[in-house]
């Protein structure tokens, strides 16, 4: 009896040791095709690239919501909404990298409502959420306004790591354009971002020198006059910028706040996914502001 149960038990055994065996394989050979990187490793590498100690911000930056701790897949967008949190889980992804995160300073501290339903989901689905705000408006190369100007063909300069800056710590980029006329510039842009814009300035104006500070940067438009810009582009105008551009001739471009931050955080987030060889996808949640 107890020989028969041996051999049964040594069969069972051998069967089990064969079947971890081959999960193993299998594990082994996901890895291979899907890498993985630690939360920590992401975390340093987007520190590293973006350098956010260099900057005043209005909340803070990095790891906001800590998750699991392997990151296969990375998507990337705008803001950390509910639409964008639940279509990254529909996605499989393991992180969440944006440009506007949860978390700003002089909020309402309290867990309800909306952020609520944004930190369940992403503790639900244990997904980390990075979020860098003026440092990734400020990378001279994969940043929101260096890819903005790439896109509008602004030319920054052959000094790729240092473009020429203006305003409040050095937000704002300069560059040139081919001479073209205000109105031309516009129509372009507007076909560019898929998007109507708020033009104010001759439409005539021949446009060359052209400064650009992405998103809500209406509040930069007198240091782009100071620095003799022909043309300001930003993602949104308030009252006074009519008036200071129709006075002092610098045409201005309102091209909308989400449409002038869509290309930074897909950029940064898919370069720092091929330094480890991660799935990247950025995933465009529209927004009509």
């Amino acid at each position: 009896m107890a020989s028969r149960v041996a051999r049964a038990y040594g069969a069972y055994g051998a069967s089990g040791q064969r079947q971890t065996d081959r999960l193993r394989h299998v594990r082994a050979r996901m890895n291979t095709l899907h890498p993985s990187a630690s939360r920590e490793q992401l975390l340093f590498a987007f520190d590293a690239l973006l350098q956010p100690t260099l900057f005043r911000d209005y909340g803070p930056n990095g790891l906001q919501v800590e998750g699991k701790p392997a990151v296969r897949k990375i998507v990337s967008g705008v803001t950390a909404s509910l639409a964008l949190i639940e279509a990254a889980v529909a996605a499989g992804a393991d992180a969440i990298f944006v440009h506007h995160g949860l978390f700003w300073r002089g909020q309402d501290g309290r867990v309800t409502g909306w952020m609520k339903q944004r930190l369940a989901t992403l503790l639900a689905h244990d997904i980390n959420l990075y979020a860098y705000h003026l440092p990734l408006d400020a990378h001279p190369a994969l940043g929101n306004n260096a890819q903005l100007a790439r896109r509008l063909g602004v030319d920054l300069g052959s000094d790729a790591d240092a473009p020429q800056r203006f305003g409040e710590q050095s937000l704002g980029f300069i560059g040139q354009c081919q001479p073209v006329a205000l109105q031309a510039f516009a129509r372009q842009a507007e076909r560019v971002l898929g998007r109507s814009a708020t033009r104010v300035g001759d439409p005539d104006r021949t446009v060359r020198r052209v400064a650009l500070c992405t998103g809500g940067a209406q509040s930069y438009f007198e240091a782009a006059i100071a620095a003799g810009v022909d043309l300001f582009i930003t993602g949104e105008i308030s009252e006074p910028q009519a008036h200071y551009a129709r006075e002092s001739g610098v045409a201005y471009l309102a091209c909308g706040h989400h449409a002038t931050e869509r290309y930074g955080a897909p950029a940064v987030a898919g370069h720092v996914a091929e330094q480890f060889g991660l799935v990247h996808t950025f995933i465009d949640i529209p927004n009509p502001a």
